[in-house]
Formats: C-alpha cells, sequence, structure tokens
C-alpha cells in the first residue's frame, strides 16, 4: 500500500535556494553535475514517496534563462546498447527523447558530449546522426589511470586531449541518460580547459543518491546500491568529510575517489580548493524534507525486492552473469530483507498452484490483493488487470464486462490474419475493448475511469511477461516483478 513519507514542496523550496547560494560562491559560471535523471526520476519516486520525479525540471526551470545543459553519454553505453530499466531504451535513443524533452519547456540545450571516447565506430556514427540534426558533439578521451594518475589526468595528454565543449551561459548543467556516464569528469575537464582560456568557472554536484545525511545502512541508501548494482558503486562514510569537520557523512566510492583530482583542479585555478570533502560538492537538501521514515524504509525495502526480480530475470535473459543478483543478495542479507515481504508474489504463486498456468496478483491502494489467471480469451495480466477495475470501480466480480462474443474475434483477428502464435487479448488490447464497449456498457467506462488509481500498485506475475504487457504496467504506474521463469519452453520469446 502506498504511504507518503516525503515532502516535495519543501524539497523545491529547500533545494531551488541551496542551489543558489552555491552559484553566489562562484563568479562567472558554474557547472553543476546532476546525478541521477532530470526527467523521470522514478527511482527516487519509488524510494521516497511523495516525491515527483519532474521536481529537478522544475527547479531549473526557475533559472532557465541562465542554464545551458550539456548531456554526457558514455561511448561504452553506446556500443553496448546499453537500455534504461524504466523506459526500455537505449542510452542513445534516450539523449534524442531528452534533447526534445528539455526543447518542449523551454530549456536551452547547448550540446552533447561522448566521453570514455575510443574510436568506436558506434559512437562515431551517433556523433554524425547528432551533428546532422544540428547538435554539437564533442568527445572526451579514456584517461589511463584514471582517477588516480593525477598528474596524467591534469595535463595535456589527460584533460587536456578532451574536446573543449562551447558554452554560452553562466549555469551549464551536466546532465546524462543514466549513472556512469562521465558527467563528474566532464565537468573536471571543463574547469581545466576554462582556466587555460583565463575564465573562472566552479563546480558543485546535484546527487539525490546516497542521501548525505541519513545512516549509510538506511534501507534507502541501501536502493540506491541495488539500482547500481550493475556498477561498481559502493556507499561509504566520506573520510575527508569525516577528518575535516569529525562527522559522519554518506557518499559513494567515485566521488571519494575523485575528490583528490577535483581538490588539485581547484588549487591550481584558485590556489586553493573551497570544498574539504565530496560531501561538501554537493547541493542535496533530500534527506531534510523526509517526514516519515517508515514509510521510505518501507518502500526501499520493496524497491531492493523489485531489483532483485529484475537482476533474476536478466540473469534468465542471458543479459547478466549473475553478479548484480548476488550483489543484490547480500543487500537483502544485510538487511534483513525476505522475499515473502512481497505479498503479491505469494497470491501470485498461490494462484498458479491452483490453477497449474501463470497468474498475476495485484495490490491495490485498500489493501486488497486481486488475481488473474490465463484463460482461453484472456492472459493472466489482462485478467488482473480487468479484476482490479471491477473491485475499484464496485462491480460484482461475478459479472463478465467483456462477454467471449466480443473477445472471440479480436482473438481470431490475431491469430488467422495477424499470424499472431498467442491469441489471448494483450492488456492493451483489454483496454482498447473497454472503452469501445464503454460506448454501449456505462460499467466498461466505470472500470476504464479506475485507471489512475492503480498509480504505485505492487503486482507479481509467475512467468517473465510480453514486452506490451510490462510496458503497459509501468505506463499506468503499477510496480510489476516477474519471476525469472517463462510460460513456455522455447528459446525465443520475442
Amino acid at each position: 500500500m502506498f504511504k507518503a513519507g516525503f515532502d516535495n514542496e519543501k524539497y523545491l523550496k529547500m533545494q531551488s535556494q541551496n542551489i543558489r547560494d552555491r552559484i553566489s560562491k562562484f563568479g562567472g559560471k558554474l557547472y553543476l553535475e546532476f546525478g541521477g535523471k532530470l526527467f523521470d526520476d522514478y527511482h527516487a519516486s519509488r524510494v521516497l514517496p511523495g516525491f515527483e520525479p519532474d521536481s529537478k525540471v522544475r527547479m531549473l526551470l526557475e533559472m532557465k534563462d541562465e542554464a545551458e545543459i550539456v548531456i554526457a553519454i558514455s561511448a561504452e553505453d553506446i556500443e553496448r546498447s546499453k537500455r534504461r530499466g524504466d523506459l526500455g531504451i537505449t542510452y542513445d535513443e534516450d539523449t534524442l527523447r531528452l534533447i526534445d524533452a528539455f526543447r518542449s519547456i523551454g530549456l536551452y540545450i547547448g550540446s552533447v558530449v561522448i566521453t570514455h571516447y575510443r574510436g568506436q565506430t558506434t559512437a562515431d556514427k551517433f556523433k554524425t546522426r547528432l551533428e546532422s540534426l544540428g547538435i554539437p558533439c564533442y568527445r572526451h578521451y579514456i584517461i589511463p589511470d584514471y582517477p588516480s594518475n593525477v598528474s596524467l589526468i591534469v595535463s595535456e595528454e589527460g584533460f587536456g586531449k578532451n574536446d573543449y565543449i562551447e558554452t554560452t551561459r553562466s549555469l551549464i548543467v551536466v546532465t546524462a541518460p543514466g549513472p556512469g556516464s562521465g558527467k563528474m569528469a566532464t565537468c573536471l575537464s571543463q574547469l581545466y580547459h576554462e582556466h587555460l582560456r583565463g575564465i573562472n568557472a566552479g563546480y558543485a554536484k546535484f546527487e539525490t543518491f546516497p542521501i548525505w545525511n541519513i545512516p549509510l545502512k538506511h534501507p534507502v541508501n541501501l536502493a540506491y546500491e541495488a539500482a547500481t548494482a550493475d556498477l561498481d558503486d559502493v556507499n561509504m562514510i566520506d573520510p575527508w568529510h569525516l577528518d575535516a569537520y569529525g562527522v559522519k557523512t554518506v557518499n559513494y566510492n567515485r566521488d571519494v575517489e575523485i575528490f583528490p583530482v577535483l581538490e588539485t583542479i581547484f588549487k591550481r585555478i584558485y590556489g586553493e580548493c573551497p570544498y574539504k570533502s565530496p560531501t561538501d560538492m554537493g547541493v542535496n537538501m533530500a534527506g531534510y524534507c523526509i517526514f516519515d521514515d517508515d514509510a521510505c524504509c518501507e518502500a526501499s525495502r520493496q524497491e531492493i525486492l523489485r531489483r532483485y526480480y529484475s537482476a533474476a530475470c536478466a540473469v534468465r535473459n542471458g543479459l547478466s552473469n549473475g553478479s548484480e543478483q548476488r550483489k543484490i543478495e547480500l543487500i537483502m542479507s544485510s538487511a534483513g530483507i525476505k522475499l515473502d515481504e512481497r505479498p503479491v508474489v505469494k497470491a501470485a504463486l498461490d494462484r498458479a498452484a491452483e490453477t497449474g498456468g501463470p497468474a498475476v496478483a495485484m495490490e491495490l491502494p485498500d489493501g486488497t490483493i486481486v488475481t488473474g489467471k490465463t484463460t482461453s480469451l484472456l492472459g493472466a495480466s489482462s485478467a488482473c488487470l480487468i479484476n482490479a477495475l471491477k473491485h475499484l470501480a464496485g462491480i460484482d466480480k461475478r459479472i463478465p464486462l467483456l462477454a467471449p462474443g466480443v473477445i472471440e474475434p479480436i482473438n481470431h483477428l490475431k491469430v488467422e490474419h495477424l499470424r499472431n502464435h498467442n491469441p489471448r487479448m494483450h492488456t492493451d488490447e483489454l483496454l482498447l475493448t473497454l472503452s469501445i464497449c464503454g460506448v454501449t456498457n456505462p460499467m466498461c467506462t466505470l472500470a476504464i475511469d479506475q485507471l489512475g488509481k492503480l498509480k504505485n500498485c505492487e503486482a507479481h506475475s509467475t512467468v517473465i511477461l510480453s514486452n506490451v504487457d510490462e510496458s503497459l504496467f509501468k505506463k499506468i504506474g503499477v510496480n510489476i516483478t516477474f519471476e525469472p521463469a517463462y510460460q513456455v519452453k522455447k528459446l525465443y520469446h520475442k
């Protein structure tokens, strides 16, 4: 059941003011690294219930006349077609989506920088594509022994080898499709180049996770580790901050490792470093806006479980060697998280055992768990969805909203004319059919009107769902997980 625990309006006010305060400390130009996602930060909204996915964008809009956005994308991510787990699109596709999204709300996109470049053909093709669309594109190279070899990094053969990104505004926001894209290195490289040109520039970091002023092993911070299990990120106590102030704060290994580089660059620019620790670099106020810690803890534990099932399915699909799953299992063990903490899992498995086929279970806002089984006309996802809508609408579950005579011609069309192997109605087809039938049956319209109530509901399937059903659940805001198994035994499942 969804329970708010985070004050989003307080967060917007505190965060905006803190960024303004940080900008005032530097004259001329500030590079602001934005960690996580500017748009659609669904991870934050899941582990901090009440956080709105567009909060960061709303803050930027207040400074849009000063702000210029640079998008960093790793050439390695382009080469391996890395995908966003929430949207299912590759990072290069998401870069184009982000450009369109920023422009649509009036934010200025300055350029794209391809990081970790080592001559990858896929990266060159993407650069050509961007430039053909009128988007300036730059390349930043892999630096040997980064970040330990400071003398090489801060030299003509290190940052000096990178393209200088031409910018025109005072606030340069560096963002990316996902983690590990080289945002910080982009900012540091720019500071080096700005200094060579006699331009004073500063740096600050806007990273939501890990939250620096809550415990290291707090479920919210552990959920961040689970979300980045495919990286080598590890939450840790910031040793620089502890040494400077005698106060324990939480950061992660990449920021701690890079701090000596940042300190050296600032000393060369200003003669001294304005920051004493990686924590000092941050502008994150999220920890101050949690008003119900229990709600955030429970939401984060559920997120860790969702990440576990996602990693297990990646192993089943041959997309992972199991290291991510094992790392999340260690996180679960350290936090005492067990699979039975997700009630929809047992409900789905019990229903599957009863029927001998795939099943889906969903927990509704009032705590009721409804299930759906596979039939000759409906898939388990569609059956569960229609049962959930009927319950929310107060429609007797024994009343069929769609008669077999309505469903059968659609299934016949799919098999006989569209050459589909699965005749059963998918969730999107179900909703379209309900909408059409609403013209003559008001109960169908009443059921459709309940869709908004499914946002933030939890669900589980005993088999890996089709892309169509998985996408539909994401669109309506249902957090669904799957058992790492397919309905049928075959090698190709698309």
